[in-house]
């Protein structure tokens, strides 16, 4: 009997940069989704964005909202709707944890990075986070601008 290699596609990392600007980031989970034939080929590829996304809670299921999958270009009448509701996968412990964080105002759910694990599967990484006021971005931006800034005068100097 043959061993069958697993498929393994570390090109797919498809990233959400606003929620670092946006979010204080806090807990992190990684959670399967469940996905049609038509959807985890248009991931594999790459057609996905994770703009304006957002997770919730509804009736002890964690689901993600708004998330875009490009139809499959081969795909026929079988193909999926681009922004459905996805359900993701985690154990009731992570979830009854999350739900708990989210009670307190202020916190949300927000998926950072869609990938494929080394066993071909996909996998969302989502974090309980505090959305940042105005002042905070702004310094947020000033770090940023203040590191680049060293490691300019670090790269001049050598």
């Amino acid at each position: 009997m043959k061993d069958k290699k697993l498929k393994t596609n570390d090109k797919v990392n498809i990233r959400n940069k606003r929620a670092k600007f946006d979010y204080a980031l806090m807990d992190q989970y990684t959670a399967g989704i469940v996905l049609t034939g038509t959807e985890i080929k248009s991931i594999r590829n790459g057609k996905a964005s994770l703009v304006d996304t957002f997770c919730y809670i509804n009736n002890g299921e964690v689901w993600v909202k708004n998330m875009y999958i490009a139809q499959y270009a081969d795909g026929s009448y079988n193909n999926h709707a681009e922004r459905r509701e996805r359900k993701l996968l985690l154990n009731r412990k992570e979830i009854r944890k999350i739900a708990s964080a989210l009670k307190a105002p202020g916190f949300s759910l927000i998926p950072t990075s869609l990938f494929i694990n080394k066993a071909g599967l996909a996998k969302l990484d989502i974090f309980v986070a505090k959305g940042k006021k105005e002042f905070d971005k702004r310094e947020t931006l000033k770090e940023k601008e203040d590191r680049r800034e060293m490691a300019r005068s670090f790269k001049k100097n050598y």
